[in-house]
């Protein structure tokens, strides 16, 4: 498969695109900084140069001519303010739907978060406001004519991935490995069971296979 991975510098999508590319997929990675191609380009994929917050469906469709499927990776970082988590967490994910549909790559997975969609009033403002851009990206992307999946990982942690996990609508709060989400979002792409789903994960016993053959 040729796979856009918006969002291509960050650690999931730079794990995930050497997953990917030791695999034998082909993958584009879409950043909008263009000192992180060199990076991108080492991980094993073709980096391009395109901003979200600033581009069309029309122009990002070119950019993701002659893919099969896209992964939406990119998100406004933790030091964003609110503006961003609109532009970004939710705008940016609902564009590169419209640009996937338009394009043809209608295998689509988005990584939200626990909690999206349903903030609660003891959060601060800015995550209050990232979990609903977060859901409102979810709707968006459920109501698309694409082969959608959204992934919903707990907290995200560095330390090295064990290949075990949790998946499920509801599985409780707890940690994941970055380097364990990449391999689930591998092996989402390539799982037919795993469209048209919305699953949470966690670190778990389950081996990664069995564990979304179990969706």
């Amino acid at each position: 498969m040729k796979i856009a991975i918006a969002g291509g510098h960050g650690q999931i999508a730079l794990l995930l695109t050497r997953a990917l590319a030791e695999s034998g997929h082909q993958v584009r990675s879409l950043i909008r900084n263009p000192e992180h191609a060199d990076e991108v380009r080492t991980a094993g994929a073709e980096p391009v140069v395109t901003d979200l917050e600033d581009t069309t469906a029309t122009r990002l469709s070119e950019v993701l001519a002659g893919c099969d499927a896209v992964v939406f990776a990119a998100g406004a970082g933790p030091g964003s303010g609110i503006e961003r988590k609109w532009t970004v967490d939710r705008d940016g994910a609902v564009l590169l739907a419209a640009g996937a549909q338009l394009a043809g790559a209608f295998r689509y997975v988005l990584v939200s978060s626990m909690g999206a969609g349903s903030p609660t009033p003891e959060m601060d403002e800015i995550f209050q406001v990232y979990l609903q851009a977060k859901g409102e990206a979810e709707d968006a992307v459920r109501d698309s004519a694409l082969d959608w999946t959204i992934v919903r990982p707990g907290m995200l942690t560095d330390d090295p991935p064990t290949g075990g996990v949790r998946v499920g609508e509801s599985v409780g709060r707890g940690p994941i490995p970055r380097a364990d989400v990449a391999a689930v979002l591998a092996a989402t792409l390539e799982h037919d069971g795993t469209v048209g789903r919305t699953f949470e994960l966690i670190s778990g016993e389950t081996p990664i296979p069995e564990a979304l053959d179990a969706l």
